[in-house]
């Protein structure tokens, strides 16, 4: 009994045809994508071994691109152990750096996907985002993006253009321009729109008890995507007002350098 696949059949059958000539091998090479030379091989190939000497003659042999004994099974144990949350590519890279085991990241992306430990991306669930609403009141949630760009054409070097835009009306609050998108290019920049609109809102403290601020925006009610001091990618950062809660309240010590920042700066420009 021999095995043959879907290619190997085709083949067959328009080898076959040679032999019967009812196709010539010129007329036969095109369909199977092959030489003159190499059809008329295969004809001599069927007549002397049958349909047997169609099939692939590297079925049954190792590959000549498997990895050596071991190379695998260390590389697993080495993902597992100490790159278990990384990805493919980033595995990849640390085993050749640190482990000197030359890998492709496909390689690596196979072998983790049949250990179990990477789901390729079409095989994951996709993912539901429930669309979020407007805010209800202007200045509640303020969207704050940057985007790098010659605003100024040949005229000036390149810079950023910081922008906040009212979630609710859409209506640009603030625009800043900076050299480059940083912490302490924010910091300024939301001094400059603390200062031109100011807050009041109304808070909520323990005791269920409601009171009107009028100083400027308390830091225990600002929150920012990012507080580090390294640049930000171009990615949509927000600040809102909202009562005071208890992820705000544990939240407070990682904006004392902020709240520093702010302070020192309203106390200068007055």
């Amino acid at each position: 009994m021999i095995t043959m696949t879907m290619t190997e059949l085709d083949r067959l059958k328009v080898v076959q045809a040679v032999c019967e000539r009812r196709l010539k091998p010129g007329q036969a090479a095109d369909p199977l994508a092959l030489s003159v030379r190499q059809v008329e091989r295969l004809v001599l190939r069927y007549r002397s071994q049958g349909a047997s000497g169609l099939l692939s003659r590297h079925r049954g042999h190792p590959s000549n691109y498997q990895l050596a004994d071991g190379v695998a099974e260390r590389a697993l144990n080495l993902i597992r152990d100490c790159y278990a949350d990384f990805g493919p590519t980033l595995a990849c890279e640390k085993l050749r750096e640190c482990h000197g085991l030359g890998l492709s990241k496909e390689t690596v992306r196979h072998l983790m996907t049949e250990a179990g430990l990477w789901i390729p991306r079409r095989q994951r669930p996709p993912k539901i985002y429930q669309p979020r609403a407007r805010r209800a009141c202007l200045g509640e949630l303020i969207q704050i993006d940057g985007s790098d760009h010659r605003w100024f054409e040949e005229r000036s070097p390149a810079c950023t253009l910081l922008v906040y835009i009212d979630d609710a009306t859409s209506r640009l609050m603030a625009l800043h321009f900076t050299a480059t998108e940083s912490t302490f290019s924010y910091f300024e920049a939301t001094r400059g729109y603390l200062e031109q609109h100011g807050s009041k809102p109304r808070q909520r403290d323990n005791k269920d008890t409601n009171r009107d601020t009028s100083t400027l925006l308390p830091l225990r009610r600002f929150r920012m995507a990012s507080t580090s001091t390294r640049k930000i990618s171009n990615s949509t950062h927000y600040f809102r007002i909202l009562p005071n809660s208890r992820t705000h309240r544990r939240s407070r010590s990682r904006f004392k350098f902020l709240q520093r920042y702010l302070t020192n700066s309203t106390g200068e420009s007055t």
